[in-house]
């Protein structure tokens, strides 16, 4: 019961019931990647290409979808994969959780959010005054 009622007043968290209606409707598992995020496609979207979607493990987080399954979802290659034995170049680095809104998120110096009071002007800046 519980899961229903999440599903019925929340998008951020797996999914909802509409997307459960189109998966059960149109959807054809397609994989799975290392975090537990379900991929599905079927159906044709607005481009006339098939729909593809991804049902995600926990809160929706477009960030934690890996390289591999990001191109295949936005129609970049053709072949998913699982079916490719897709590995990450090196360059690729592992996923990171959006840490914005957080206590962890990125605060530079001088941010209001980042310290109590904000640095003094150290002389490299002047202040814009009207008419100067």
């Amino acid at each position: 019961m519980w899961n229903f009622i999440v599903q019925f007043f929340t998008w951020w968290n797996g999914q909802t019931l509409g997307t459960r209606f189109h998966t059960w409707r149109y959807g054809k598992p397609v994989g799975e990647d290392e975090f537990g995020n379900l991929y599905y496609e079927g159906g044709t979207n607005s481009d006339g290409q098939t729909r593809r979607w991804v049902i995600y493990n926990g809160y929706s987080e477009a960030s934690i979808i890996p390289p591999g399954w990001h191109a295949w979802i936005h129609h970049t290659v053709d072949t998913p994969p699982v079916k490719e034995n897709y590995r990450p170049w090196d360059w690729q680095k592992p996923h990171q959780p959006n840490l914005t809104g957080s206590p962890q998120a990125y605060r530079p110096k001088g941010s209001v959010l980042g310290y109590k009071h904000r640095p003094r002007v150290t002389g490299d800046y002047d202040a814009w005054t009207p008419g100067s």
